[in-house]
C-alpha cells in the first residue's frame, strides 16, 4: 500500500508558485508624499486654452520626469552611473525592450542609459522647438512650494498668459472649395498658435516619458529610490504624470499596460480620474474605457530618430 502510495504520489505535479509581485505593485508601496488626487494640478482653468495648458502640462511632466532622471544618472560606488550599460543594457520594462530607430531608420537596442540620454535630447528639441513649441504658450509662473520633495521638482507650476494672437480672417476671394486647408480645419492649440501636428506631437512625447517611468520602476525602484526614501516622491511624480495622460488622453492603456497594477491601485483608491469627462480632443469626443491590468503584451516599440547623432 505504502508503495503504491509513493509512486502515485511522484507522478502528482507539483503546484506551481505564484509569481512574486513586484514591490511597487503592493498596496503599502504606492504612498505619496501628498495627500489627495492631483485633479486640481491637471485640471484646465476655465480661461486657459486647451492647447496653451498641454503645451505647459507636457513641459511641466518633463521636469518632474527629468528629475527623477538625475537619481539613476549619479555614480554609484563602482564609478558608473547607476543605470548605465553594464546594469541596464537594454531599454526594458515588463518584459518589454524598446528600440531607437537608428539614421537608416532600423530598431536599434540600446543600452537604457542611451537610449534615455538620446531621448531626453529628442524631448528637449521638441520643446525648444518655436514652431511646436510658441514661447509665449510655455512660460512659467514661479513655483509656490506646498510640499518640499515633490514640490521642489517643479510640481506645483502654473502656465503663463502670455497667448500669442491667432491670424485674422483670410481675405481672399477665392470659393470655400479652394480654401479648405487649415483656414477651415480646426485642431488642439490652433488658437494659441500651435501647429496641427501639434496633438500628435505631444502624445508621442507623452508615450516616451512613459516608457523612461516603466525602466526606472521596473529596473531602479529598489535601488536607488527605496534604499534613499525616495520612492514616494516617484510615486507622486508618476501619479501626477498619471491623471494629466489619462484626462487628456494623452497616454492609451496600451501605453500604460507596464504599470497598470499600480494605477489600478490607485483607481480603486480614488486617486486616478476613471474617465475622461474635459478637455476632449475635437478627433476624439467621448470618455475612453477605463484600463484593465494588462492582458496584452506590448510590441517592440521604436523611437523617432531624435537630434542625438
Amino acid at each position: 500500500m505504502s508503495t503504491n502510495h509513493a509512486a502515485s504520489s511522484e507522478n502528482v505535479a507539483p503546484e506551481p508558485r505564484p509569481a512574486e509581485v513586484p514591490y511597487f505593485f503592493r498596496e503599502q508601496c504606492a504612498g505619496l508624499v501628498v495627500k489627495g488626487n492631483f485633479m486640481t494640478l491637471a485640471q484646465k482653468p476655465i480661461y486657459v486654452e486647451l492647447g496653451e495648458w498641454l503645451g505647459h502640462q507636457v513641459v511641466e511632466q518633463y521636469r518632474l520626469l527629468e528629475s527623477q532622471l538625475k537619481i539613476i544618472q549619479e555614480k554609484d560606488s563602482t564609478g558608473l552611473p547607476i543605470c548605465s550599460p553594464v546594469s541596464c543594457p537594454s531599454m526594458s520594462a515588463a518584459g518589454q525592450i524598446y528600440t531607437w530607430l537608428d539614421k537608416d531608420g532600423k530598431p536599434d537596442r540600446v543600452p537604457a542609459s542611451l537610449y534615455i540620454g538620446r531621448l531626453q535630447k529628442w524631448i528637449i528639441g521638441k520643446i525648444e522647438d518655436q514652431h511646436l513649441f510658441p514661447t509665449g504658450t510655455v512660460t512659467l509662473a514661479p513655483m509656490s512650494p506646498t510640499s518640499s520633495s515633490y514640490m521642489t521638482a517643479g510640481g506645483s507650476n502654473t502656465p503663463g498668459t502670455q497667448t500669442p494672437i491667432a491670424a485674422g480672417p483670410t481675405t481672399s476671394n477665392l470659393p470655400l472649395s479652394t480654401l479648405a486647408g487649415s483656414e477651415l480645419r480646426d485642431w488642439v492649440g490652433k488658437a494659441s498658435g500651435f501647429p496641427e501636428q501639434f496633438e500628435a506631437d505631444i502624445k508621442s512625447i507623452y508615450r516616451q516619458m512613459m516608457r523612461c517611468y516603466a525602466h526606472v520602476f521596473y529596473a531602479h525602484w529598489l535601488d536607488p529610490f527605496y534604499n534613499l526614501g525616495a520612492e514616494k516622491t516617484l510615486n507622486t511624480c508618476f501619479i501626477h504624470f498619471v491623471t494629466v495622460g489619462k484626462l487628456y488622453r494623452l497616454l492609451s492603456d496600451k501605453d500604460l499596460e507596464p504599470m497598470q497594477p499600480l494605477v489600478d491601485i490607485w483607481l480603486v483608491q480614488g486617486l486616478l480620474p476613471t474617465e475622461v469627462t474635459v478637455a476632449q480632443s475635437p478627433a476624439t469626443p467621448g470618455p475612453p474605457t477605463p484600463g484593465s491590468a494588462g492582458k496584452q503584451k506590448m510590441d517592440d516599440a521604436n523611437v523617432p530618430v531624435g537630434t542625438a547623432s
